[in-house]
């Protein structure tokens, strides 16, 4: 057991806990304040929901000795209730525990990250169902395609092993799986009540900003712990990261310059956002210029897909589509250009004369993920809005889903209106002499 590797790990654990809380305000900022709690409490419910199935079949489903040898679905059986993972391992470098709750997380980013395309009308209750079957059928699957390595005696999945795809840290399983889940997703449930002529505009930039550095911030443990080991590798992950996140924030701002006339707060989120997504699965493959070029790229793109939803009629509330699903396509394609030999993951592209293999291998798993995600999530949705419905009533959307659904209220605008009509500096004794305000009006209630 190398404490050195499982230090990293513990740390890098602890970052990627830290996105729920940053996942929660950057998408809690994006919305109408009336919503805003419903937001985070989705991000929220869906990590528990996730965490909880996890520790009872999901690690055994994702990384335990694949079902027949076929590279599907991993023995649920064989690990059931974390069966043999709390045990001391001394074969292994870090301890099998910190993996599993390691891996955890990134199956519950995952679901966590589709909810910002189901913005604003949808059950909360309906949402929990949906996170837990969603996960079972879906990610599980998909996670161990991608991430379950063959060992001594036990075989994993078909993606990584048999069609050797490069994808360091998720750019499939985790951004091209949510993306195309909440397309499939948002087809079933529909439109927001007035969408696109009234559409909710965000209601709290700056916690938007402070979500996105939280998430920036909690990458870095996302990738470079992927490495799961403390050297270099995790170093050039760390490093390919910071890269392409600086270079995604500059191409949008530099898109919404040239398309709009100005750069917005929003689009520097969201760019720093979709250059993350790009890098997942090239941070070990790509040279810092090349994270660089992943970035740019992504940030262009990507600014550019968002408008996609009102050409195509589709109400991605939050540009999960936009921004996860194209920019988890992108990043996985452009390994097959930009990738090195140089880097950790020791693959050249066909830029550094790999030729076309890499990149036929990262087409064929890009649309594997994506096909299946889709199929399978509209068919759960389909079920579950026959079962439950997953649409709230209209005049719950309306009136917004926090009072509707929590009843509860962001912000007591009651209050700060009220607080508005008041002279708090006036009292009995300053009434004859008023001091002069700088500014001072009469308050109106409005």
């Amino acid at each position: 057991m190398d404490t050195g590797n499982t230090a990293w790990i513990l740390a890098s654990t602890a970052a990627v806990s830290l996105m729920v809380p940053g996942l929660a305000l950057f998408y809690g900022g994006m919305t109408a304040a009336r919503t805003t709690l419903n937001m985070i409490m989705m991000t929220f419910g869906s990590v528990a929901v996730t965490g909880c199935l996890w520790i009872l079949y999901g690690y055994s489903a994702a990384f335990g000795d694949s079902l027949g040898g076929a590279g599907l679905l991993g023995d649920v059986g064989e690990h059931l209730g974390m069966k043999g993972v709390i045990t001391d391992n001394p074969d292994a470098a870090i301890p099998t525990s910190l993996f599993a709750a390691f891996q955890a997380l990134f199956a519950a980013i995952t679901v966590a990250l589709i909810s910002g395309a189901l913005a604003d009308r949808v059950k909360f209750g309906a949402w929990l169902v949906f996170s837990g079957v969603w996960i079972t059928l879906v990610y599980l699957p998909v996670a161990h395609w991608v991430f379950a390595l063959d060992g001594e005696g036990t075989v994993g999945g078909w993606i990584v092993n048999d069609l050797h795809v490069v994808d360091f840290a998720g750019g499939t399983a985790v951004h091209i799986n949510a993306g195309a889940a909440a397309l499939a997703a948002v087809l079933v449930v529909g439109r927001r009540s007035g969408w696109p002529t009234r559409s909710a505009r965000p209601h709290n930039l700056p916690m938007v900003m402070l979500g996105a550095g939280i998430l920036w911030f909690g990458w870095f443990g996302f990738n470079g712990g992927s490495a799961l080991a403390a050297g270099n590798s995790a170093s050039v992950v760390v490093l390919n990261t910071f890269a392409a996140t600086c270079s995604a924030l500059l191409g949008w701002l530099l898109v919404e310059r040239l398309r709009d006339g100005h750069a917005t707060s929003l689009g520097a989120a969201s760019g720093a956002i979709a250059g993350l997504v790009a890098i997942t699965p090239a941070c070990g493959a790509v040279s810092p210029v090349g994270a660089l070029a992943v970035g740019v790229a992504a940030g262009a793109v990507c600014a550019l897909a968002v408008g996609w939803k009102f050409r195509f009629g589709f109400d991605d509330s939050l540009d999960v589509v936009g921004v996860h699903l194209v920019g988890g396509v992108l990043g996985t394609l452009l390994v097959g250009l930009l990738g090195t030999a140089d880097a950790p993951s020791a693959r050249d592209g066909l830029l550094y004369g790999g030729g076309l293999k890499l990149l036929g291998q990262q087409v064929v798993g890009s649309l594997a993920v994506l096909l299946y995600s889709f199929a399978v999530t509209w068919l759960i949705a389909k079920a579950l809005d026959r079962a439950l419905g997953l649409r709230v009533p209209a005049e719950a959307e309306e009136g917004g889903l926090d009072v509707a659904l929590h009843a509860e209220s962001a912000y007591d605008l009651q209050a700060a209106a009220t607080a508005s009509v008041r002279q708090p500096h006036a009292t009995v004794t300053d009434a004859a002499t008023p001091a002069p305000a700088l500014g001072a009006t009469t308050a109106s209630p409005s």
